[in-house]
């Protein structure tokens, strides 16, 4: 079996935020390596780092000191213009406060990312619809987030995330606000995106999503800790 390729490379990461004549590091000295179809979670309490990691995989935040390299690509080196293109081509990102466009339908939610993509009608007609029903929600489509419940814009956040087909997903705390029969229809769903193949990071403190991962990375006050 061929050596498999790495998703993520970090190297002497570290992101520091300032506000006024505070700074604060979320983000000490982080080195790591993913792999593609791994299943790795990031276990840590709040404040830890962990979604400040995520954002900068997803090229959503840069390092202050470090690079972050994701499919090859040095995240350090690229514009917003690119990141953006990027991140829509390689990378699902599902986060903890969903983010959901509140103006439209939990369909058009799902869309948007691949009539930014560029494709073409059909697939911006057919693909959402598709994956509204892979999570459940198809009854759904016509609504808009606010009249949908926790658990329903976390599904909506997941189809979202997987509209281009990403072979990256990113998942921040998904979930946290959840009761537990909800909790486990994610949990199911993160199982089944391990199947398929899909590299996955995710950061949790669920013991039912630690128990899917291949590994488990724990952050404590912005330092790794595998």
């Amino acid at each position: 079996m061929g050596k498999k390729q790495t998703v993520v490379r970090a190297f002497s990461l570290s992101k520091e935020y300032r506000i006024g004549d505070i700074s604060i590091q979320a983000l000490k000295n982080v080195n790591l390596e993913v792999f593609e179809n791994e299943f790795v979670c990031v276990e840590g309490p709040s404040g830890s780092g962990k979604t400040t990691l995520l954002s900068l995989i997803g090229g959503l935040d840069t390092p202050t000191e470090g690079e972050m390299v994701v499919f090859g690509t040095n995240l350090n080196n690229c514009d917003e213009d690119f990141q953006a293109v990027f991140r829509c081509a390689n990378v699902g990102f599902v986060f903890q406060s969903y983010n959901l466009i509140s103006t439209l339908t939990a369909l058009e939610n799902v869309a948007f990312p691949i009539e930014l993509a560029g494709f073409s009608d059909e697939r911006v007609k057919q693909r959402p619809k598709k994956l509204l029903e892979l999570v459940g929600l198809s009854h759904r489509a016509n609504n808009f987030p606010a009249q949908l419940s926790g658990g329903e814009q976390q599904r909506v956040a997941f189809a979202r995330a997987l509209a281009n087909d990403p072979p990256l997903v990113l998942v921040d705390e998904p979930t946290a606000n959840l009761d537990m029969y909800t909790a486990g229809e994610i949990v199911a769903l993160l199982a089944r995106l391990k199947i398929e193949g899909k590299t996955l990071m995710v950061a949790s403190h669920d013991e039912k999503i630690l128990e899917l991962a291949d590994r488990l990375l724990k952050l404590r006050d912005g330092s790794l800790l595998e």
